[in-house]
């Protein structure tokens, strides 16, 4: 079995996916490999770059069959002459801001894609600029004019040279909290829930109206995995979201609303630390949800009527203000028992009187009756 090296490797923010390139004296190839934690649940992606010997004729079943990685054949290659080895300096692989997608750009030049949707499904999918006819291995990149994942690698370049310095922060942080505060007065507090860590990430909280108000800036940064896969076209109404909290006064304490608000630190890196997404029904259990309650859902629904109050587009994207609502045990368990379990909840909450301003209550199940 021929050995190939490994010549580059990079990690995502979130340490759950890894790009590497190998290379043997045949073949280049450009793999993404999913974390120990997510090898159960996500496949190895691969995507051919280059054969360093001249294209075979027919494909390279031989190799196939030894456990070795194929040479392209000749009718998709670019090229038909071997091509040099790829330099390991003259490589710079640049994640999907969405962290579950790469792209290999080679001494300035698109190289390949493995757009990150395609985790989420059985069949391989990337794109290679040696290649010119779709196959198993992989399919022709194109240019940024024929090829969608061509011109959003462009993108993403652009996207992580805008945040390399935190320059593009004070804007997106500026525009969100004059947002808010128009909506519910001067922030009071304002905390850092990024550890130092990118991307930079935030909670405001306010008093309007007798109710304390938390709400995460930051979040929409980046697309949400799986938004893609699940909504295509549609997916930019979906994979940007903040988080936020309403409490009512009379029911807590400041430092107690303070208390059961941090369950928004712990939610909103969620996507990325799981290689998952939140929406419209979601819920999740946590520590810090109130007395009689296990975990919040998650819902733009619930919000008490608040004309006018849209958050600013992302790079094109709508961003949807989830609202995280305290759920009992036995509400979480009946939004979980079907795929529109939660939105199914959401519904039963409204018509039981309860928004997304948390107050003591008994169960729907108890409400209906």
């Amino acid at each position: 079995m021929a050995h190939s090296d490994l010549i580059a490797e990079v990690s995502n923010q979130q340490q759950t996916l890894t790009a590497v390139i190998e290379q043997n004296d045949r073949v280049a190839y450009f793999y993404l490999w999913p974390t120990e934690p997510f090898r159960s649940h996500f496949a190895v992606r691969g995507c051919w770059l280059r054969n360093l010997l001249p294209a075979p004729q027919y494909e390279d079943s031989a190799a196939i069959a030894q456990g070795i990685v194929p040479l392209l054949s000749a009718e998709y290659c670019r090229t038909l002459e071997a091509e040099p080895p790829l330099d390991p300096s003259g490589l710079h692989i640049i994640w999907a801001p969405s962290d579950d997608g790469a792209a290999v750009w080679y001494q300035g030049q698109l190289l390949a894609v493995i757009p990150g949707w395609s985790l989420y499904q059985d069949q391989q999918v990337s794109f290679s600029a040696g290649c010119i006819h779709e196959n198993r291995l992989t399919a022709p990149l194109g240019s940024s004019s024929t090829n969608e994942y061509y011109a959003q690698a462009e993108q993403h370049r652009l996207f992580w040279r805008d945040w390399h310095d935190d320059h593009a922060w004070p804007a997106l942080q500026r525009t969100l909290l004059q947002c808010y505060e128009a909506q519910y007065g001067q922030s009071l507090n304002y905390y850092a829930i990024d550890q130092g860590a990118w991307p930079p990430m935030s909670i405001s909280q306010h008093y309007h109206q007798g109710v304390w108000y938390f709400l995460t800036l930051g979040m929409s940064i980046r697309p949400m995995p799986w938004v893609d896969f699940l909504y295509g076209a549609q997916a930019g109404q979906y994979r940007r979201a903040e988080l936020a909290m309403a409490i009512d006064a009379d029911a807590m304490a400041e430092g107690q609303a303070v208390h059961m608000a941090s369950a928004l630190a712990q939610l909103a890196p969620l996507p990325w630390r799981q290689l998952s997404w939140l929406g419209e029904g979601h819920s999740l259990t946590s520590a810090v949800a109130p007395v009689g309650f296990d975990g919040f859902i998650l819902s733009a629904m619930l919000a008490e009527k608040t004309p006018g109050f849209t958050l600013p587009p992302r790079e094109g994207d709508q961003v949807n203000l989830l609202w995280a609502t305290p759920v009992m045990t036995a509400e979480r368990q009946f939004a979980l028992a079907e795929e529109q379990g939660g939105n199914q909840l959401v519904t039963r909450l409204l018509h039981n009187g309860v928004s997304a301003v948390f107050r003591p209550r008994h169960s729907v199940f108890e409400m209906d009756h």
